[in-house]
């Protein structure tokens, strides 16, 4: 495992906010063909193809949460301003979560970066950060970027922590990006899609038109992504998560039974993270949303045609620099991964 920590600590250094995730895209591609993978970019999609193309579709999205410049010395959250509020209802996970999430955000480190090179242009400091009902965003005050100009992304400062069992870092979704490269050297000859924009409801449709463009469909498209916790004793007793539906379709894929086989055959500890949310739901008499996945938004788009499974990381502390998952959930992952690819 110690090549999968190497990627994995070196993805985690460079800023992949979103909407401006090209110099991340960049790196993948260079990951990639040094292994002899062979590499296309679309927008918003970067395609690695093995030798055997066919063989697997696996996908997984590449941004991580950000500010951005949006004038001077002001700075909003990225994602609400890439999907330019198009899908701001209200009712989402994400969207509930953040209205608890303004306090975390001080006093983090935060860097600037050129979005299409990557280059580094600063550190600063976030000194406070508001939810504005105006604007339906977060409002952030950072000390040390009154020189930046709108339109440009800001990185959350981020670095691998490895403590016992336990790994943290903002691993929303790069920990899945590493193990899909990853992938490739323990022999995996596949296909994998690396996907810009997924925290703004973008993703699915740059995976869609990836499908469109060669005319091309599947029953056994695999979503990677971590998924939400709020304590330590669930992500213990949990080492995968899988689903049957999210809020958009019921997941139907020959994929779903196979990777619950692996996981039983393996005694890996699992749940279908629908059949927990409705638990929850009925238990505090409250009324929630099932979770959106890029998966459920192409089945739905494609009334079926496109099919497939998710397979998911527990973590704590979502969409934070201290999202924590378990080495164990991570090993399983890979276990599954390589039951279903490599023979």
């Amino acid at each position: 495992m110690e090549i999968f920590y190497d990627i994995l600590k070196q993805l985690i250094r460079v800023p992949s906010v979103v909407g401006a995730e090209h110099s991340f895209f960049m790196f993948i591609k260079r990951e990639l063909e040094e292994l002899g993978v062979e590499v296309e970019y679309y927008d918003g999609v970067l395609v690695g193809k093995g030798k055997d193309p066919s063989s697997g579709y696996i996908s997984a999205h590449a941004d991580r949460h950000g500010l951005i410049c949006t004038g001077h010395n002001e700075f909003q959250y990225a994602a609400f301003i890439a999907k330019n509020k198009a899908d701001l209802t209200g009712d989402s996970n994400s969207e509930q979560l953040l209205k608890n999430f303004t306090s975390r955000f001080v006093d983090e480190k935060v860097q600037a970066y050129q979005p299409w090179s990557g280059t580094y242009l600063g550190l600063g400091v976030i000194k406070e950060a508001f939810l504005c009902e105006r604007r339906n965003n977060i409002i952030f005050k950072v000390e040390g970027f009154d020189f930046l100009l709108p339109g440009t992304p800001i990185a959350f400062m981020d670095k691998l922590e490895i403590k016992e069992e336990f790994i943290s870092a903002q691993l929303d979704n790069v920990l899945l990006v590493a193990i899909m490269i990853y992938m490739y050297h323990l022999g995996y000859q596949g296909t994998s899609f690396f996907t810009a924009s997924e925290e703004a409801g973008k993703s699915w449709r740059f995976l869609l038109e990836w499908f469109k463009r060669f005319d091309l469909s599947t029953n056994e498209l695999l979503v990677l992504d971590t998924s939400p916790y709020s304590s330590l004793e669930e992500i213990l007793n949990l080492d995968v998560i899988l689903r049957n539906r999210d809020a958009n379709a019921t997941f139907k894929s020959p994929l779903k039974q196979k990777i619950k086989n692996i996981a039983i055959q393996e005694h890996m500890k699992y749940h279908y993270k629908d059949a927990y949310l409705k638990n929850k739901m009925a238990s505090s008499g409250l009324q929630g949303s099932l979770g959106t996945t890029e998966l459920g938004r192409i089945i739905s788009a494609t009334k079926g045609k496109i099919q497939g499974a998710t397979l998911q990381i527990p973590t704590i502390g979502y969409h934070t620099v201290n999202e924590t998952a378990s080495k164990k959930s991570v090993d399983s992952v890979i276990k599954i991964l390589t039951e279903l690819y490599i023979h």
